[in-house]
């Protein structure tokens, strides 16, 4: 079998390889800490860069990847810090991410 986040063998009936496994299990364990922080640590564990990226840009949990998860848990702290109640979900960062940046700040950019 493939590894479902970076596409490498993983083993028999494995979804996940040793290296992919470790990543999650240290991004699971540190959630809610800041995009700086998170990449010291998963460049803690020895893996290589390429597969970090591509373990940032897999899907996480259906629905976004791992990138948007850690952008998400960021965004909520700063809305909590300020007083708002409000939180972004880890696919509303992800439609945000996909959009865009306004191009005339005076209007969205077009669909």
């Amino acid at each position: 079998m493939r590894c479902n986040r970076c596409t490498e063998p993983a083993g028999w009936l494995r979804r996940s390889c040793k290296d992919c496994a470790r990543l999650v299990e240290v991004f699971n364990t540190n959630r809610g800490a800041d995009m700086a922080s998170m990449m010291d640590l998963l460049i803690g564990t020895g893996v290589g860069r390429e597969k970090i990226e591509r373990f940032l840009d897999s899907d996480f949990e259906g629905g976004a990847s791992v990138r948007d998860h850690i952008a998400a848990d960021m965004t909520n702290q700063l809305l909590a810090a300020f007083g708002q109640s409000a939180r972004k979900t880890p696919a509303e960062v992800q439609r945000i991410r996909k959009r865009g940046s306004w191009v005339h700040l005076d209007r969205p950019p077009e669909e």
